[in-house]
């Protein structure tokens, strides 16, 4: 790391902290040419590939952004996003992967929008799974009438 004031390359980590749950390190360094103290941030990047091969970095605000679209209208508050987008956050970097495709970003977000919202989550999916006919939506209507069933089903103990 290059020292900001006298641009030497070589420097002392002093001392590290983790932030933001882990994510992110903190580092207090000192210059070994001039003595002069600064502090740099490391943060692991998880970049997104588009469609199109462009790479860009994972943003929670595009997310959010997103889905504020599906939720117009609908009783989901900027908090409620705001913790949407740290679950598809987490649950993409939980992968392990340093570059994802843009569609599993849209996967990621399917799940936890159908628990905050189903009339959201069809919005959401009917552009996202690109629905041509109303037969997609009823297809999907079903698929969200048969889910409660089926948990509690599994919930019930064994006979």
């Amino acid at each position: 790391m290059r020292c900001p004031y006298c641009r030497h390359a070589d420097s002392r980590v002093t001392d590290s902290r983790e932030v933001d749950e882990g994510q992110v390190i903190r580092r207090r360094r000192s210059c070994q040419a001039c003595g002069r103290r600064f502090t740099t941030v490391e943060e692991a990047t998880l970049a997104v590939i588009k469609r199109s091969g462009v790479t860009e970095p994972f943003s929670r605000d595009k997310v959010i952004v997103g889905v504020r679209r599906a939720c117009q209208g609908r009783p989901v508050g900027a908090d409620q996003l705001a913790v949407l987008a740290h679950k598809v956050e987490e649950a993409v970097r939980a992968t392990g992967c340093a570059e994802i495709p843009s569609h599993e970003v849209g996967l990621a977000i399917l799940g936890p929008l159908r628990e905050l919202d189903e009339v959201a989550y069809l919005r959401f999916a009917s552009v996202y799974r690109a629905f041509e006919s109303i037969e997609d939506f009823e297809a999907e209507i079903r698929a969200l009438r048969d889910l409660p069933v089926q948990q509690s089903r599994e919930l019930e103990p064994a006979p």
